[in-house]
This record gives C-alpha cells, sequence and structure tokens, in this order.
C-alpha cells in the first residue's frame, strides 16, 4: 500500500516518455499510444508546437488573476466561437467544472431546476456532474445527489416526449456516449430534441468534453447533426495534454453569468491559454479537420477487413472509434494488447475504445491494426 488513495485501477506500467502515437515505459518497452490520454493527445506526444507554446509562455508568465484583463483569452474564445451560432467562453481546468458551469447556467438563466440527462452518460465526477451522469456505479456511496435530474433512456424519443414539461431547464447530452459504449444520437432523436427544445423554451446543453476539437471530424460532433445547443462544454483534446475546459454558449445567455455569479482560480490561466490556441491553429484548419475525416473512415475499414466473424461491430465517427465484442467482458483484452504493445480503454464492459492522436498516419494505423487483430482473432 503506497502514500497515493487507491481510487484509480491503475495498470502496472509507468510511462515516462512519449513522441508522437508512441510511448515508453520505465523499463523501456515502446507501445502505440491509441488511448491518447482518453482522447486527450490531439497532436500526441510531445508535439514540437506544444512545447516551443508552453517554453516560450513559461517564459513570459504562468499566471494572472482573472481579475485582470486576458487578451489570449478572449482570442482563444473567438477562435472557438468563430463560425458557429455560439458567441462566448467560459474557461475553467476541467470537463467536470465545464458541465458544473453548463448546469448552473441553464438554471440561473431559466429560474428552473429540472435537468433531463440520459443513461450511460458521463459528465464528470463533481456533485453536479456526478448527478447528471447516467450510471449508478458512478455514484454509489456518496449518498443524496443533487436533485431534479431525470435518466431516460438514450435515443427514446417517447421517453423524452413524455418527461419534458414545463419544469424543464435543460436537456444534456453527449453526442457519442465516449463512456458508455459509443452509442450515438440518432437522426431522430436529435430532430425530437431541437423540436422539444424550441417548442417548450428549452435550453439544450452538449456534452463535447470527448468528442470536441476535431475528434469525430468536424470541430464539434454536433455540428455532424441538427442540433443547435444553447451551451456546449469543452475540455480534454482542448489543452492538447494540457488542462484546461471550458464553456461555449450563446448570445443570449450572456447576461446570466454576471460578474461574481461564477468564477475559477486557475482556469483560463496563460499556459492553459496559449497551449489551447496552439491546438486549435493546428485542428481548426479545414485540410487538417479533412484529414481526421479520412484518417478514421481509414481507421474503421482496416479494423472491419481484420477483425472478421459477426462477434465484431466498428462503431464510432472520425478518430472516435470503438470495437464492440458482441457482449464479452472486454477487460482482459485490454491487458493483453498492452502486453502485445498498444494501449487502449474501454467504453463500457463491451466496447474497446480506439483513440489515436487526430495526427495519426496511415502507417500507425497499420502497424496498430495487425496487433489488435492478432490479439482479439
Amino acid at each position: 500500500m503506497g502514500a497515493l488513495f487507491g481510487n484509480y485501477a491503475r495498470r502496472p506500467i509507468a510511462l515516462v516518455k512519449g513522441q508522437g502515437t508512441y510511448a515508453w515505459d520505465e523499463a523501456g518497452k515502446k507501445y502505440i499510444d491509441f488511448t491518447s490520454g482518453i482522447a486527450v493527445l490531439s497532436l500526441g506526444h510531445a508535439h514540437p508546437a506544444i512545447v516551443d507554446a508552453i517554453t516560450k509562455q513559461a517564459n513570459e508568465i504562468w499566471h494572472t488573476s482573472n481579475l485582470f484583463a486576458s487578451p489570449s483569452q478572449e482570442k482563444l474564445a473567438q477562435t472557438l466561437v468563430q463560425g458557429t451560432h455560439l458567441a462566448h467562453a467560459f474557461f475553467c481546468n476541467s470537463g467536470a467544472e465545464a458541465n458544473e458551469a453548463a448546469i448552473k447556467m441553464a438554471r440561473k438563466h431559466t429560474g428552473k431546476h429540472h435537468i433531463i440527462t440520459f443513461e450511460k452518460s458521463f459528465h464528470g465526477r463533481t456533485f453536479g456532474a456526478m448527478s447528471a451522469t447516467g450510471q449508478e456505479k458512478v455514484q454509489a456511496g456518496f449518498g443524496p445527489l443533487v436533485s431534479q435530474f431525470t435518466h431516460l433512456p438514450f435515443n427514446d424519443v417517447a421517453a423524452l416526449r413524455a418527461a419534458a414539461d414545463d419544469s424543464v431547464a435543460a436537456i444534456m447530452l453527449e453526442v457519442i456516449q465516449g463512456e458508455g459504449g459509443l452509442a450515438q444520437v440518432t437522426p431522430e432523436f436529435a430532430q425530437a430534441i431541437m423540436d422539444i427544445c424550441n417548442e417548450k423554451g428549452i435550453l439544450l446543453i452538449v456534452d463535447e468534453v470527448q468528442t470536441g476539437i476535431g475528434r469525430t471530424g468536424t470541430r464539434y460532433a454536433f455540428e455532424q447533426t441538427v442540433l443547435k445547443p444553447h451551451l456546449v462544454s469543452l475540455a480534454k483534446g482542448l489543452g492538447g495534454g494540457f488542462p484546461i475546459g471550458g464553456l461555449l454558449g450563446v448570445a443570449e445567455i450572456y447576461d446570466t453569468f454576471s460578474a461574481g455569479s461564477h468564477g475559477t482560480t486557475f482556469g483560463g490561466n496563460p499556459l492553459g491559454v496559449a497551449v489551447a490556441q496552439t491546438v486549435l491553429d493546428h485542428v481548426f484548419d479545414e485540410s487538417f479537420l479533412a484529414q481526421v475525416k479520412e484518417r478514421g473512415a481509414y481507421l474503421q475499414q482496416k479494423l472491419a477487413d481484420a477483425l472478421t466473424g459477426d462477434k465484431f461491430s466498428i462503431l464510432g465517427q472520425g478518430l472516435m472509434v470503438g470495437i464492440y465484442l458482441g457482449g464479452e467482458d472486454v477487460s482482459p483484452y485490454v491487458a493483453k494488447l498492452e502486453e502485445a504493445g498498444v494501449l487502449m480503454v474501454q467504453a463500457g464492459p463491451h466496447v474497446l475504445r480506439v483513440l489515436p492522436p487526430l495526427n495519426v498516419t496511415n502507417e500507425e494505423i497499420d502497424e496498430a491494426v495487425a496487433i489488435i487483430a492478432s490479439v482479439l482473432q
């Protein structure tokens, strides 16, 4: 028993070096890292532009209070909302904090407290975000949760219509459930959500913590649907490995977060903002996003070709990909893949998640798929 709490089921290796799509443990063993820090390392390990951004900013100023003006935050906000229906941004440290801010803003703006979320969703582990999460295993043992969250079956239009009454402040969902088996919102369900929100004046919160910043082949996953969220939460890929989160919102919500209504000590600090701006300068380029779509299609086709038989199904969009193993527990395969030199994570009990850096090459995909197929077959 060490000095750390045991809240993580840690793997028995320590990664000590990373470069691009590869990582090395303390024994010198090399791995293909298809976790990307769980969809965090947008540009892979130790990308030169990110290293330069951190070094340059560290030699200027590391931290200022949000009591002072921040031109770099303003520029990052403009980059995030440009070309969308969104207008403003708030910066924090993590996805859970971004979702907490979204929950607070929805309640304050509407004057209502009831929020609809969905089964198998994951929104974070702080009390509000945990209460929004539709998984009992995340909530177990912590006592009374934040009240007035309703968890409905995902993609069930009838259940949503029955629950969406005048008490509802917001509907909150992931376009693709990153921790819930990579279930994806259907076009019919997305349209029903928009119809209900428009009919009843309900706010729409889209959690893009895992799907955002190019992971699915567009800036945000909602852009591939009819969804027009009032609030969008971000983190993970936004910082490319440096901790930063954000909440984007439409213009009509601007006055809801007036001075003193919400805040954070470290959110939007100069180091985090410098890294995030560097990530966006790369990822939000149209040719880069097109490449993500191409590499995603290539990865899914390679997996489909290599994993034959009715047992396997390939899920996902862009470079957020899942391998469904026909109801089989995938946890033993995570350990076997690690032994074979590929790092991957689960998405629920029956799906393996494939999350390479967004700048992964076809050659790296070929190398990883060959190993994955040898282990799973």
